[in-house]
């Protein structure tokens, strides 16, 4: 009597991963490519239209803020020079317009471990941002 053994079953391959903001943990997804040409750089202003939603317990996501919004404009900085929570500051460098792109910012390069309270951001949050890069100066 010969005993064969059962073909195991194939190997689960894990979902790719976002890549990652050089030096961060924050990870970025291009939902649209833009238009190429001059991109977002350390110094230069950008203006963007940006959603943000709080990453909660169970896949929940509570929006915080989106320009948007009535009432709102798109909003404009100067990137890679600090003036705005460093997983966005960062992960917007090398857009171009017409790009959208996502960010998920782990609470250490978004608000920490205080939080926001003022729009709702938990401390410790998980930030979700869309961003449509509209114009570079």
């Amino acid at each position: 009597m010969r005993l064969t053994r059962s073909p195991s079953p194939p190997a689960r391959t894990p979902p790719p991963r976002a890549p990652q903001v050089p030096g961060l943990k924050t990870t970025y997804e291009i939902l649209k490519p833009g238009q190429g040409g001059t991109a977002i750089t350390k110094g230069s202003q950008g203006t963007l239209h940006a959603t943000g939603v709080v990453k909660e317990s169970g896949g929940v996501r509570k929006k915080f803020w989106s320009t948007k919004d009535p009432g709102q404009q798109p909003f404009t900085c100067q990137y890679g020079v600090g003036q705005v929570i460093t997983g966005w500051d960062q992960g917007c460098l090398g857009m171009t317009v017409g790009e959208e792109r996502k960010l998920t910012i782990p609470a250490d390069e978004g608000y920490g471990a205080k939080g926001f309270p003022a729009w709702g951001i938990p401390p410790g949050a998980t930030l979700e941002f869309t961003l449509e890069c509209l114009k570079i100066q």
